[in-house]
Formats: structure tokens, C-alpha cells, sequence
């Protein structure tokens, strides 16, 4: 099978959804995506920040894609995962 960014895109991700202030004391709402720990999106309400992080989260493959970057997929475990490769 050809894992090109439509695949990416169809996959069922973790989605890790939060409320958090700003640096101005007002909420605002956040997607993380448990399998790529670099992902988040963020909106003024729960409501936007699930209808548009897919957005987001199609730049952020065609980025990975493109560095030849392995992309874990849902359901898969990394238990090395290697923190300096994440944060340089």
C-alpha cells in the first residue's frame, strides 16, 4: 500500500483535547495529537479547533513527508522515543 498524505490523513489519530489560558488570561482550546508529539492546534472554542486542526495537520505531514521523517501511526509503540531528535 502507498502511504502518500491522503493515507496520513484517513488514519484514526489520538486526539488530546484540552482548555488553557493565554498569556492575556483568556481560554482557549487546544488538539494535540498523541502520535506526533510536535502537533497542536489551537482555537477560541472546542468547536473551531476540531473542525479546522486537519488543516493543520496536513501541512504538518506534507513537512514530514517531504524530510523523509517515519510518521507512527495509531495503534503503534514507541518506546524509545528519542527526545533530542524532538527538541534539538
Amino acid at each position: 500500500m502507498d502511504k502518500d498524505l491522503d493515507y496520513y490523513l484517513n488514519l484514526d489519530w489520538t486526539l488530546i483535547e484540552g482548555e488553557d489560558l493565554d498569556f492575556e488570561g483568556n481560554p482557549y482550546h487546544y488538539i494535540e495529537i498523541k502520535e506526533i508529539p510536535s502537533f497542536v492546534f489551537c482555537a477560541k472554542t472546542i468547536e473551531k479547533a476540531r473542525k479546522n486542526y486537519k488543516n493543520q495537520l496536513k501541512l504538518t505531514l506534507m513537512l514530514m513527508i517531504e524530510d523523509g521523517e517515519k510518521i507512527p501511526e495509531p495503534g503503534e509503540e514507541d518506546d524509545d522515543i528519542n527526545w533530542e531528535s524532538l527538541c534539538p
